[in-house]
């Protein structure tokens, strides 16, 4: 029986310290301070995401501009040996 009874405070003092854990954990809410910095967060990882979509269209628009100017250098290879084998 007096096992019984040193398990049973015993478990009975376990849950009680995993309880007041949980509550303390759980209760504490953040500061104004850490409200002001995920706002802060927030807002510049929003601008960082402009900012790389900005970058992408930007990078998009130059592939454009390249594969047109390869095509116009091809043409001009092309004309090119054209005039080089006329000339022969």
């Amino acid at each position: 029986m007096a096992i019984i009874n040193r398990r049973l405070k015993g478990a009975i003092i376990a849950a009680t310290l995993c309880f007041t854990v949980v509550v303390i954990g759980c209760s504490s809410s953040p500061s104004d301070e850490q409200k002001r910095q995920l706002d802060d967060m927030k807002s510049e990882i929003s601008s960082l995401e402009q900012q790389v979509s900005a970058k992408e269209k930007d990078k998009a628009d130059l592939e454009k501009q390249v594969a047109e100017k390869n095509g116009k250098l091809k043409e001009c290879v092309a004309d090119q040996n054209t005039v080089k084998s006329s000339a022969k």
